[in-house]
């Protein structure tokens, strides 16, 4: 079996985070990059295939040249192979449509994406991908099993969980739940030093138009400042509660 997980290289969320140019771009300075935990998550289980039936992992990331760290860190956890896409993640059928061309070209069974990264929380990347592909898709998937041709996945829906079952090729929006947290894998200095031996291929992209565009970054609004009551000032609390917090 082939799998292509696919990687986001987003900022670590412990990140401060600020905006330049008006407010329109993303200020890089300062900022650790990991992989999207969605995505980990992912990464996890395709080697957990990789080690339970034999599996060829390989890893692909649509971004620059600074990505590469993270595509690094993700073949020092056990990926066979790596793929970046050179050209900048700014539109998410433009990045749909990059992975679409590695998948299509590797043959792959199973395309493992995180449901959303964790910087534009977009979302729309795994359904698109698996629409271009013309594959099964499962979003929002939290456990994964493969025997044969055939795929067995949960899924979380309003209310609960679904289980169903898929025919490879698939494509699945994976999250938290896919693997526990514990087994998440941190590379040893033997993946580290492995990983230098490992092919990295870099694309140039096919071209796309970017159907979308940032025009202004937002902070959330500053919290407000604490207000406190003493404890024999209910009155004051709850007029506090009825009149400025609008809760009651």
């Amino acid at each position: 079996m082939k799998i292509l997980v696919c990687i986001s290289h987003v900022p670590d969320t412990t990140s401060k985070i600020n905006f330049i140019n008006g407010d329109t771009e993303f200020d890089t300075n300062g900022v650790q990059y990991v992989i999207n935990p969605n995505d980990e998550f992912g990464l996890t289980r395709a080697i957990w295939f990789q080690e339970q039936q034999g599996a060829n992992v390989t890893v692909v990331n649509v971004g620059g040249a600074d990505a590469e760290a993270t595509l690094r860190k993700a073949l020092a956890i056990g990926a066979n192979e790596a793929i970046r896409v050179n050209a900048n993640p700014t539109d998410g059928f433009f990045v749909a449509k990059q992975l679409a061309e590695v998948a299509k070209s590797g043959g792959y069974d199973l395309v493992i994406c995180g449901k959303e990264s964790l910087d534009y929380n977009g979302g729309m990347v795994p359904g698109m991908l698996a629409s271009l592909l013309d594959y099964n898709f499962v979003n929002s998937c939290t456990e994964l099993t493969v025997d044969g041709a055939t795929a067995k996945a949960a899924r979380e829906i309003d209310g609960g969980k679904e289980t169903i079952s898929a025919a490879l090729p698939l494509v699945i929006g994976g999250q938290k739940g896919l693997v526990e947290e514990k087994d998440l894998r941190i590379p040893n200095m033997r993946g580290i030093m492995t990983a230098r031996t490992k092919a990295l291929t870099v694309l140039e992209p096919v071209a796309s138009n970017n159907n979308t565009k940032a025009v202004k970054f937002e902070k959330p609004a500053p919290k407000s400042a604490v207000k406190l009551f003493s404890a024999d000032d209910l009155d004051g609390l709850v007029n506090a509660l009825h009149n400025e917090a609008k809760v009651i």
